[in-house]
């Protein structure tokens, strides 16, 4: 089967079809199909492109982090975060934007948890889309995408995979438990752990590690969640009128926050005009 024919999983399309726990009342698979199967439309594809305060705070902050370790000099600097704010161009953002990111800088400054860390990888977030990684088992093939915001070897050579975070949202495992998937074929002789650290509440997470059987099993409920958003989207493409059915509106007051409410006719929020 062509690279490109194969069905793909990532953390982002497993939150697209299963929520995380406690978020069950607001999830809409709707949003999993304008997103992943009608994303190449022209209204759906401007509305995608246009970077919700959160999302742009969150690419901002990552790009922060990597500026303060690609000029190192500049966290012994006094004006360090007035540089990286500079080079971030935050001045061309909304006051909100700059308040948050500002402050996410100092925090960094004041406290940079990646100093004196044996970087492998440090994302930028402006990368574009990972390449894949290709799982091939015996009664399962699909590809897998997963961008890790860094990447570092402890003293004991065990493998840290670290996710950083903006926000107040709550820590979602799964993701981490997908980054231990895909350290598995990255870094295949290297014991791997996982954590989170939010940037704004410098709040770490627990060390996040699997045994093998675990990480066979994440695999498997991969390998599902990649299948199954291929047969919606193969479904989807035979009939388009089938839309709500294949991927089904959950609408309410979260309706307010979802970047289709304009186009959506399901929504129970509609923007005044």
């Amino acid at each position: 089967m062509p690279i490109f024919g194969r069905p793909f999983a990532s953390y982002h399309l497993w939150s697209l079809i299963a929520p995380a726990v406690g978020q069950e009342r607001w999830h809409c698979q709707m949003k999993r199909g304008f997103i992943k199967a009608r994303q190449k439309e022209p209204i759906v594809k401007a509305l995608l492109a246009q970077a919700s305060p959160p999302q742009r705070i969150g690419l901002l902050a990552q790009k922060g982090v990597y500026e303060f370790h690609h000029h190192r000099q500049l966290l012994n600097q006094p004006d360090g975060v007035e540089q990286v704010a500079q080079m971030l161009k935050l001045s061309k953002s909304s006051d909100q934007v700059q308040q948050r990111v500002i402050q996410i800088l100092k925090n960094y400054h004041d406290d940079p948890v990646l100093e004196g860390k044996h970087i492998i990888e440090l994302t930028s977030g402006d990368e574009g889309f990972p390449r894949p990684i290709l799982i091939d088992q015996k009664n399962y093939h699909f590809r897998l995408y997963a961008t890790m915001d860094c990447v570092f070897t402890e003293q004991d050579r065990t493998l840290h995979i670290l996710d950083f975070k903006t926000g107040r949202s709550a820590f979602d495992e799964r993701q981490a438990l997908v980054y231990l998937v895909a350290a598995r074929y990255l870094y295949p002789h290297q014991q791997a752990v996982a954590s989170f650290y939010n940037l704004e509440r410098c709040k770490q997470s627990e060390l996040i590690s699997v045994t093998s059987s675990q990480l066979d099993a994440i695999e498997n409920q991969l390998a599902t969640v990649a299948h199954k958003h291929q047969q919606d989207v193969l479904q989807y493409q035979e009939d388009h009128d089938k839309f709500s059915k294949i991927f089904p509106p959950t609408p309410g007051s979260h309706c307010r926050y979802c970047p289709f409410n304009t186009i959506c006719k399901f929504s129970g929020f509609k923007p005044s005009k």
